[in-house]
């Protein structure tokens, strides 16, 4: 049995706001085990989206620093219902240092953000949820494009009404 192709959606931000709130929707909709592959170029809102992900997440308000891993490639945020792991792999030197960094047990046991998910190659589940970061038509804008995997396509069927 061959498994089905992603269901893939376009949403049209117009700000940072709006970026903001696509993120708190998604949050909503993750459960433990879950993963969420951010990818994009530098400065396009990976991180922002993060940052209000974690923020949207039962308990995750009172987070008032939630910084960039850039240098220490991952933070973990123990949140009430489970941890969050935000991870920035764009450093990382080869797929195989993701374990150093505890990958699997964030993909077991809490919820992952994975900015520069290509790093990992074929360690990236394909049970996942990947969200691609585009410029839009004015400064601010972005296209965000989901490719929903698994029973993502399910869980975001109402997506459009949050946003």
């Amino acid at each position: 049995m061959s498994e089905s192709p992603p269901a893939i959606r376009e949403v049209l931000v117009p700000d940072l706001a709006a970026t903001e709130r696509l993120a708190a929707a998604l949050a909503a909709s993750a459960r433990r085990g879950d993963i969420v592959a951010l990818s994009g170029g530098l400065g396009l809102g990976k991180t922002t989206f993060a940052r209000a992900f974690i923020r949207a997440r039962p308990g995750g308000a009172g987070f008032a620093e939630v910084p960039s891993p850039t240098f220490t490639l991952v933070q973990v945020y123990d949140l009430p219902d489970c941890a969050v792991w935000h991870f920035d792999l764009y450093r990382l030197a080869g797929a195989a240092d993701a374990w150093e960094l505890g990958i699997e047990e964030s993909f077991a046991e809490g919820i992952s953000l994975i900015e520069w998910p290509e790093r990992l190659g074929n360690l990236l589940p394909a049970d996942h949820l990947g969200v691609a970061f585009r410029c839009g038509a004015a400064p601010t804008a972005r296209q965000i494009y989901l490719t929903m995997h698994g029973d993502w396509p399910h869980r975001l069927a109402g997506l459009s009404a949050h946003v």
